[in-house]
């Protein structure tokens, strides 16, 4: 008898079970295939808008992805760094076959935690509890609970022109009935799509008629507890080149071979990462589309065609790549696919990831409708928390959309459901001035220590930082400069207005020009880089941050009004119709949840307001 066990080894699986091992539960991992633990079957990257915020979070918690992706980088960026903090993200090339080792070291190595090479095709289910899973051999497995983590396996279809195949994304047997048995015990099944491009020889691309990418000179990681000290030179580049009018012409001549407009296709496909099909379609006005040249691994030559992403027949997609600069001569190795796989219907989940089907049933990544590593990451590690916390009685963890965009991700989930396969995007958080890269330690390290999947010395660590940012904050606060010749002088230097009267330093900070640099002359002391960068970005933005916290206060205030499961929304009067039907099948946890809802208006919320006083007042 297992405690937890878990469906698949993605990266939501991989969060999952390391996160229920590690919180001394016993836990299965079962696999189709142990070396495709970790497995990155789409672009070689991890980080970038939101995402990058996400891997920060889940460091924060405990997880492994940002300490596994710093073991394996090939090159580190810093994205939007000339725009303001709420956007700026890390991105990280990754060597996949470093990635996968690492992690799969990890896995193996992890007490508590035992892994499984087989096929999960059933599930045990009495009284809406979960019992145990049935493998492929008939052979069954008794849990406590389960997290299914199937990425796109479930009934896994292979498409390229009006080729299908049933397989996962490497050749591997796909799962044929585990989404039947879904269907059976209540779950709404629905079709999605995803894509990838194709990859060539490194050996076959002509450099020259291609912009070089570098790697960031600064030093970065993902991981609060880890200090950079790799050598900026030794990264590995990326390139860019366009699309041309001759690889726009093939693509037009061809549309009806491809997957998707040759009606192959039944799946939804995601809407923020289309194929280069849609893209020549849909913004037919665009002369020309960035295309980047990434490399995948220094143990083989793959290059990835970023932003290639075609389900087009193998000889059309031969044309395609040479018409491309640099690539007229481009060998493909491993030409592009789209695949198709079931995914449940989101909506049918709590706020814990747990579904509202079956107790004790959790499920992460893919399967939930999202798109992407670090989703698929950040709902394992979450959904693994949950499901160990519930069997020690203990309350879920549930992130605020002012806290995480993990909060955010779950959020949109399970209140707005998932129509084409989701994406996280910086414009989906409406507090993300909150939500930055810089921050996420400050936001949830303290839920990481409470949790149990933080250590005492990372905790401790994390409060030096804290007091340093407190001390210097009040350093600053309280040392002055006067109007001396020497300073106005130096003002006039950087652009800045004299001095009239004295001021702090504090104050001194808030201006634009101002930078931190121009102003440690007038301290004695040294203060740590991340220490620095709260302090700059809390003086600068302060007034912004101070309303955007005003504006979450008043929305948790909603977030405090529970709403009971068995309200039927349909018997309180003047609500709009539609916010009937939605309240009903979604049967919002509190106040806050039910405004978010699409469909559901203030007015509606009004009505919702007034049938909980006067029925407390029954």
């Amino acid at each position: 008898m297992y405690d937890v066990i878990v469906i698949g080894g993605g990266h939501a699986g991989c969060e999952a079970s390391l996160a229920s091992a590690r919180l001394g539960k016993k836990t299965l991992l079962v696999t189709g295939k142990i070396k495709n633990i970790a497995d990155m079957p789409c672009n070689p990257s991890i980080g970038g808008p939101a995402k990058g915020i996400i891997v920060r979070e889940i460091d924060a918690l405990g997880g492994e992805m940002a300490k596994n992706i710093d073991k394996s980088f090939l090159q580190m960026k810093m994205l939007n760094t000339k725009k303001g903090p709420a956007v700026r993200a890390l991105r990280a090339q990754a060597d996949k076959v470093t990635y996968q080792s690492e992690m799969q070291k990890t896995i193996l190595n992890t007490d508590n935690l035992e892994v499984l090479e087989a096929m999960v095709e059933d599930l045990i289910v009495e009284d809406n509890k979960f019992k145990g899973v049935v493998l492929a051999d008939g052979k069954e497995i008794l849990g406590r609970s389960v997290v299914i983590t199937t990425g796109t396996y479930l009934k896994g279809m292979v498409l390229y022109g009006s080729t299908k195949i049933s397989s996962g994304p490497h050749n591997e047997e796909p799962s044929l009935h585990l989404s039947d048995a879904l269907k059976r015990i209540g779950f709404n099944i629905k079709r999605l799509k995803t894509g990838t491009p194709p990859r060539i020889k490194k050996s076959s691309i002509d450099y020259s008629k291609a912009t070089i990418q570098p790697g960031d000179e600064e030093l970065y990681s993902f991981s609060f507890q880890n200090i950079p000290s790799y050598n900026p030179d030794d990264q590995i580049p990326c390139y860019l080149i366009y699309t041309t009018p001759k690889t726009h012409e093939i693509i037009k001549n061809n549309l009806e071979k491809s997957s998707m407009y040759g009606g192959y296709v039944e799946g939804v496909g995601p809407r923020y990462c289309p194929s280069i099909e849609d893209k020549i379609v849909k913004f037919a006005d665009k002369e020309r589309h960035q295309i980047f040249l990434e490399p995948e691994s220094i143990f083989y030559d793959d290059i990835y065609i970023q932003g290639f992403s075609t389900s087009m027949p193998h000889e059309v997609q031969e044309e395609m790549v040479h018409s491309l600069p640099g690539l007229e001569n481009a060998e493909i190795v491993k030409y592009a696919y789209a695949i198709e796989y079931d995914a449940i219907d989101s909506l049918q989940l709590k706020p814990s990831l747990e579904s509202k089907i079956v107790e004790n049933l959790y499920t992460a990544g893919q399967i939930n409708g999202t798109s992407g590593y670090e989703e698929a990451a950040g709902q394992g590690l979450i959904a693994g928390i949950n499901a160990a916390r519930k069997l020690d009685n203990k309350e879920p963890l549930i992130l605020k959309r002012n806290e995480a965009y993990i909060g955010v991700l779950i959020d949109d989930l399970v209140t707005k459901g998932v129509i084409d396969p989701y994406r996280l995007l910086t414009s989906r958080a409406e507090y993300r001035l909150l939500l930055r890269h810089d921050n996420a330690d400050i936001r949830l390290m303290e839920y990481g220590k409470e949790i149990g999947l933080i250590d005492d010395i990372t905790y401790d660590k994390f409060k030096k930082k804290l007091s340093d940012i407190d001390y210097l904050t009040n350093l600053l606060k309280s040392t002055k400069i006067t109007p001396k010749e020497e300073i106005n002088n130096y003002l006039e230097e950087l652009q800045s207005a004299k001095l009239y009267d004295s001021i702090n330093l504090y104050e001194l900070l808030k201006r634009p020009e101002i930078e931190f640099d121009h102003i440690k002359r007038f301290l004695d002391e040294e203060f740590n880089k991340d220490v620095i960068e709260q302090v700059v970005i809390n003086t600068k933005y302060e007034g912004y941050i101070v309303k955007a916290n005003k504006e979450a206060d008043k929305m948790l205030e909603y977030e405090k009004i529970k709403l009971n499961d068995s309200i039927d929304y349909s018997l309180i009067p003047n609500i709009a119709k539609e916010a009937v039907q939605k309240l009903n099948e979604i049967k919002p946890g509190t106040l806050g949840q039910a405004l978010r809802i699409s469909g559901v208006n203030p007015a509606d919320i009004s009505m919702i307001l007034l049938y909980l006083k006067r029925s407390n007042n029954e």
